[in-house]
């Protein structure tokens, strides 16, 4: 049994961990809105006791009160690492679904100015065409919903690319952020190992920080970490080493020069000398099979893809290959797309103002060895059987009768014909060569960002082929430019070969906007209520509650009152033991 004053220090050290009990719900209450913030939990144990005699039973021994035994940093880190990995993922799939909804906006399927009363305005100017091609009012209805579609195209086109932009900002924002994020992690692992060395103090503060950089962190990139025994967390970002001990490994941006699109990449795994860049972010096998649907810059880099598309990307892709590749990329994939419906608009009607045929579909056998021709500027250019050229037999003329007719689309690089001065069979012809589209010349393509309306007709809407070569109305060539809306010959993409009109193509790209978007939009969702779950199970752990802090001030409050007591009633006992002898 202690002695009189070994019950005072009883007494003391009961209040001085009161006092510090009350001290650490103080710091819980004062934090109770602050983000990240972990709270503090008071452990209680036994002072040392000393021994100062032994009997035969048991030692004697004299109890030195309470003390604080440990305030616990409670953190469940399996719960964190759930919350951390679904955050990741949600913000993959919500990204995604932003950049669809882009594309919808620009649609203006819900405004009431959609895409599609353009391609219908073009539509229904060709069938009033098809009734009296000679009509000056069709034929400047032809040339006004043509300016019209052509404007509508390029600034729905337009719309798709300065959103590219609008993303490539955002991966940069974002690529900046993540370098910030790393050196603070690297700092504070610093700082906590710099406190927690002599094994007394824990960096309680500092740590919640951390924690709190590795929750945003987590959202923005696929990232792993472990905590060693000196208090130092290690994180790897998309598999590469990121903290370090001793440093963290920023990434940098690669900048494309054609069109400004920057791609991160890791400086310490490149050979910039040589152009060779590691890139971060494998957006190849972005799936939830391998786990690699995670972060909102992988997001962000596959809804932007690498390069403006066309209709070219499209072309020649395997179903498998479309699947894997161009499909991925939201911006790019609509770009092509949107490209296609053009290309084959605008080929379809040109085809038909001025149709071509090979060589050896009009001159037959007198073609079976190539020729050579000479152009206006002294050129030589090789015709063989399969080099395209104007059906003059075929075409319609406009108002001034000539040969070749105008077309309505024309390219920025080159005319559509060439003319030719040729021998055949030893007579001297004049032949009209089609100039082929050239895929690495983009000018010399019919592309949204490289056809105009045709000049000359903008000036005398009457050049417009629309009568025959012997004057009459042409109203066969009317009704062909009726029929291409209605031939289901095209397809959207390499996965649905099912013909379908201009409409229907339409249509099919309208639905599968919205189904991806519905997808995304729904996973977005479920992977927000399983992360939020997570998030108030990790909350009944590292959070605040008021009303238990309360609770626990008042027990505190009234231990600190019974210690007091007690030391009035040792002080009372000692006094009157001192006073009576």
């Amino acid at each position: 049994m202690a002695n009189g004053f070994g019950s005072l220090y009883v007494g003391a050290s009961a209040i001085q961990s009161q006092q510090n009990a009350l001290n650490v719900v103080a710091n819980n209450l004062s934090n109770v809105n602050t983000k990240g913030y972990v709270r503090q939990q008071v452990l209680f144990a036994d002072r040392n006791y000393t021994s100062f005699a032994s009997a035969d039973i048991s030692a004697q021994r004299l109890g030195l009160g309470v003390d604080i035994g440990d305030v616990v940093h409670a953190r469940d880190v399996f719960l964190d690492k759930a919350y951390r990995s679904e955050s990741g993922r949600q913000a993959f799939y919500a990204t995604s679904y932003d950049a669809i909804t882009e594309v919808e906006t620009l649609l203006q399927e819900t405004q009431g100015v959609a895409f599609k009363e353009a391609l219908a305005d073009l539509h229904q100017a060709f069938a009033e065409y098809a009734k009296d091609p000679s009509d000056a009012v069709n034929q400047n209805l032809v040339m006004q919903k043509s300016s019209l579609f052509v404007s509508r195209v390029s600034n729905l086109n337009q719309g798709l690319q300065d959103y590219q932009l609008t993303i490539n900002k955002k991966i940069s924002d974002d690529v900046k952020r993540i370098n910030e994020l790393g050196e603070k992690i690297s700092k504070l692992n610093l700082q906590i190992q710099r406190i927690e060395a002599a094994g007394v103090e824990t960096a309680m503060d500092l740590r919640d920080t951390r924690d709190l950089c590795i929750d945003e962190l987590s959202k923005l990139a696929k990232v792993s970490f472990k905590e060693d025994s000196d208090g130092v967390i290690k994180v790897q970002l998309e598999d590469v080493e990121f903290v370090t001990e001793t440093r963290c490994n920023q990434m940098a941006l690669h900048e494309d020069l054609s069109n400004g699109f920057q791609t991160p990449y890791w400086p310490q795994l490149s050979d910039t000398g040589n152009d060779v860049y590691t890139e971060v972010f494998n957006t190849k096998n972005a799936s939830a099979e391998n786990n690699t649907d995670v972060g909102e810059v992988k997001a962000l880099l596959l809804a932007r893809g690498d390069h403006h598309a066309n209709y070219l990307d499209i072309e020649g892709l395997s179903s498998q290959q479309y699947d894997k590749g161009l499909a991925n990329s939201i911006m790019e994939n609509n770009e092509a797309e949107l490209d296609k419906l053009y290309h084959t608009i605008i080929t379809q009607i040109n085809d038909v103002l001025c149709p071509n045929k090979t060589a050896g579909e009009i001159y037959g056998a007198s073609l079976a060895a190539p020729i050579t021709g000479t152009t206006a500027d002294g050129k030589t250019i090789q015709i063989n059987e399969n080099t395209k050229i104007l059906d003059e037999a075929s075409c319609s003329v406009g108002s001034d009768g000539k040969i070749p007719p105008q077309e309505l689309f024309t390219r920025i690089g080159c005319d559509r014909y060439t003319q030719v001065q040729v021998n055949i069979d030893g007579e001297d012809k004049t032949l009209y060569v089609y100039n082929e589209e050239d895929p690495q010349d983009l000018s010399k393509c019919y592309t949204i960002e490289y056809t105009k309306i045709n000049p000359a007709l903008v000036e005398d809407e009457s050049l417009l082929a629309h009568k025959t070569q012997n004057g009459a109305v042409d109203y066969d060539l009317g009704a062909k430019l009726e029929t291409i809306w209605n031939d289901a010959d095209y397809t959207i993409n390499p996965s649905d070969t099912t013909p379908c009109t201009f409409t229907d193509f339409y249509v099919k790209w309208i639905g599968n906007v919205g189904t991806t978007g519905s997808v995304y939009s729904t996973t977005a969702s479920s992977l927000e209520a399983t992360r939020d779950t997570i998030d108030n199970n990790r909350q009944m752990v590292v959070g605040v509650s008021s009303d238990e802090e309360l609770t626990n001030m008042i027990k505190y409050q009234q231990a600190y009152n019974a210690a007091s007591r007690y030391i009035n009633v040792v002080s009372t006992m000692i006094d009157y033991l001192l006073q009576s002898l």
